[in-house]
């Protein structure tokens, strides 16, 4: 992965096919110029390849895997990264072109791509090669990029979650929470009162934005850190398990084979067998 000087552009390249990746996409527009990749989210599987993109509209955990790639063929992708500001600017200009409801909807979705969207993209990655035009030309080019998305009937949970007051942007709120406080134990109706929703609403609304439940997005959340933590190699199993919010380290090495095939200290030294041998494993990572 290599961030660019646009803001938010980032581009990834693999030269084998990957094991999954655990991550968390951000807000953004993924698009793939060669090979495909597969994300799981939940229970639910996207694909998608040059034909295709995905966008994301909150903080998501995601289980990633470049499903076409090769030396002579390598998987080519970049993301471009969304502030919800830049969103809600785009939708306030352009109020008659874009509609924006107060439903809640998926918060990954796949597309298919269009010229028009396309060559907005490509105008955007030229920059690229002009870093003098970069500060003029990329503000504008982003928000062109935004606008064409959103103007794809197919993207309404991009539109929603930036739209305020609407259940899907309060929902945004509470995944943003869980994201950064993560190793806080929280209760459901404590997250309801602070979006100005009903217990059993907040729950509803939060399984059909990110397909999964409050604990269920908060445990993947803590397992993806701890991992990190752990394949950072500075600390061990149980202080992993104590920062991201486990009180029993039983517990949490049971959650983590559950999630990752193998318990925190065989996953460590498959991890460290892999950096000898230069057999690629699946390492956190952002973007498409």
């Amino acid at each position: 992965m290599h961030d660019t000087q646009v803001p938010g552009l980032r581009l990834i390249r693999a030269s084998r096919l990957s094991e999954p990746v655990y991550s968390v996409y951000e807000p953004s527009l993924c698009v793939v110029a060669q090979g495909s990749k597969m994300v799981i989210l939940g229970q639910e599987v996207y694909r998608y390849d040059p034909s295709s993109y995905l966008t994301a509209s909150v903080h998501l955990p995601i289980t990633g895997q470049v499903t076409e790639a090769s030396i002579e063929s390598p998987y080519l992708s970049l993301q471009i990264l969304f502030e919800m500001n830049q969103i809600l600017e785009v939708i306030q200009a352009s109020r008659d072109a874009i509609r924006a409801g107060n439903e809640a909807n998926r918060g990954l979705k796949v597309s298919r791509l269009n010229d028009t969207l396309l060559d907005a993209v490509l105008r955007l990655v030229k920059l690229v090669e002009t870093p003098q035009d970069i500060p003029v030309l990329a503000p504008n080019a982003i928000r062109e990029i935004i606008y064409r998305v959103l103007q794809n009937e197919n993207n309404a949970s991009l539109r929603q979650i930036a739209v305020i007051g609407s259940h899907a942007q309060r929902i945004a709120g509470v995944v943003e929470k869980l994201n950064r406080d993560f190793a806080q134990p929280f209760r459901v109706d404590e997250l309801a009162t602070e979006a100005q929703m009903s217990a059993s609403s907040l729950y509803d609304y939060f399984k059909e934005v990110t397909g999964m439940s409050p604990i269920q997005f908060q445990k993947q959340i803590r397992l993806q850190e701890a991992r990190r933590l752990l394949f950072s190699g500075s600390i061990d199993a149980a202080e992993a398990a104590f920062q991201v919010g486990y009180e029993s380290p039983s517990h949490f090495s049971r959650e983590y084979a559950r999630m990752f095939g193998l318990p925190p200290v065989r996953d460590m030294r498959r991890f460290r067998s892999s950096l000898v041998n230069e057999i690629p494993v699946s390492m956190e990572m952002n973007g498409g």
